[in-house]
């Protein structure tokens, strides 16, 4: 296995939803009802990441993780609308990488670069019930900072715990 990130260009985003599609099914799946991931199909999400694509590639960062011509995972950041952060807005894996170390070079990658929206922290949020992810950040220097919001997973209630990270 030969992992190397690099930036995510345009003609990239629709393995970018398809990767995000099979990464929420599996992380979330007991979180939601499983089916409304086959309702919502990868197409929704490679829809969703050209449009944030268009209006986001001046101001945000997506890096990818390939293994050959595999991508096997990406990270998102970004200005954050919490004052004083920029902010993580997602790490996500092929679900056959996880564990495998990945996520920690995306993590690590996306610290390097928050810096640079010259912020003293970044903030991410994460699904309460998530525990493995919760467990990632954590071992990755994350603390959660007692902010919780109310939100929807595939019209579906849950809520997002936020978690800090000085800069």
């Amino acid at each position: 296995m030969t992992i190397r990130l690099r930036l995510a260009v345009e003609i990239d985003l629709p393995a970018v939803g398809r990767l995000h599609h099979r990464s929420r099914a599996a992380a979330y799946a007991h979180l939601v009802d499983p089916s409304s991931f086959a309702a919502r199909g990868p197409d929704m999400l490679v829809a969703y990441w050209v449009e944030r694509h268009r209006w986001e590639q001046d101001t945000h960062r997506m890096t990818l993780a390939v293994d050959g011509d595999e991508l096997i995972g990406f990270s998102y950041i970004g200005p954050s609308e919490t004052d004083g952060a920029a902010e993580l807005y997602a790490i996500h894996l092929d679900p056959s990488r996880v564990g495998s170390g990945v996520g920690r070079l995306l993590m690590v990658d996306a610290l390097a670069n928050l810096p640079a929206y010259g912020e003293p922290r970044a903030v991410l949020w994460v699904l309460e019930g998530n525990t493995v992810a919760r467990r990632f950040y954590e071992k990755g220097g994350w603390v959660e900072d007692g902010v919780r919001r109310a939100d929807e997973l595939n019209d579906q209630p849950v809520t997002h715990l936020r978690y800090s990270h000085p800069l």
